[in-house]
């Protein structure tokens, strides 16, 4: 386990300087740039700005000096907001997406896994056709959709909470928002997963040896019925505490979906790039960190 996990960390580094050099090189060949406007500046002025921020070297120049300072985790300054650097940036923004993101993902799990359990031990009930009708609306509705019709009747009808304010009331939409479409992809993967391992033969086994279903549903059904949702907590909870762009931006929630708009927006590319450099990496870490929960929740699955 212990060669496994070093291994990972390793691949860490370089899978996430192809990320970003993918991300630089798409940058940089999008057309326009941070500084051209509708008014052509004149050529003087625009040869000092590129030659302030080095746009005046070739560009594999540009490109190792980026690389050197990524490695270095020094993304520099904001082209936006010169004042802030990079990491400064995304360490402010981010515990709003944290937190937006980690209430989201605990409400999503609760409904979720309460949903696809129930409807796996009652298959081809009313229940499990009622429960996954609703997961399948949760798939089908988007978070720009669903956000402002919760806005429409819970602000702007009943005035029950505020449309946008960052506050204990003020977060209740948002979290709701973002939890629907996880909270019905966990119960379609609970309720399959769940399906799966109540007719496998260790199920039966344990039946056999006279064990009480509920020791045969919480002990063994369940671990390993949860690890198909095991699988997509991984990315899904490093996408959410890195921050949402629709709802953040329909809420305006100042955390790193938002920023990471307005840096697209003003071809803010150190901004751009730290940003997702630190949401590559956080989906590494997660994926590993799901991995390793694989060997405790199925005692068959071992790593060299």
């Amino acid at each position: 386990m212990l060669s496994f996990i070093i291994r990972r960390l390793l691949l860490i580094i370089p899978m996430a300087l192809l990320v970003i050099t993918l991300t630089w090189v798409l940058v940089r060949i999008a057309p326009g740039n941070f500084y051209t406007g509708e008014k052509k500046l004149p050529a003087a002025i625009e040869e000092n700005i590129k030659k302030k921020y080095g746009l005046d070297k070739p560009w594999y120049q540009q490109y190792g000096i980026m690389l050197w300072n990524t490695v270095r985790g020094d993304f520099g300054n904001s082209l936006k907001y010169e004042r802030e650097t990079v990491n400064e940036l995304i360490w402010r923004s981010f515990p709003y997406s944290a937190i937006i993101g980690l209430l989201a993902y605990i409400l999503a799990l609760a409904i979720g896994l309460t949903a696809g359990i129930i409807a796996s031990l009652k298959q081809n009930s009313g229940f499990d056709y009622g429960s996954m009708s609703l997961a399948m609306l949760g798939l089908s509705v988007p978070n720009f959709v669903l956000g402002p019709i919760l806005v429409l009747i819970f602000s702007l009808w009943l005035y029950w909470l505020p449309p946008a304010r960052w506050s204990l009331s003020g977060i209740i939409l948002p979290v709701i928002t973002l939890s629907a479409i996880y909270a019905a992809y966990i119960a379609r993967l609970t309720r399959a997963g769940m399906l799966e391992v109540l007719r496998s033969d260790y199920i039966r086994t344990a039946r056999a040896k006279g064990l009480d279903e509920k020791t045969v549903l919480l002990r063994h059904a369940v671990r390993g019925g949860l690890i198909p949702v095991v699988s997509f907590t991984g990315p899904a909870l490093a996408g959410l505490l890195a921050g949402t762009v629709v709802v953040e931006k329909v809420f305006a929630i100042p955390g790193l979906g938002n920023i990471f708009i307005q840096a697209v927006l003003n071809r803010d590319e150190p901004l751009i790039l730290g940003i997702v450099a630190f949401l590559s990496i956080l989906i590494m870490v997660f994926n590993l960190l799901v991995d390793i929960s694989y060997g405790f929740l199925d005692p068959r699955i071992r790593y060299e």
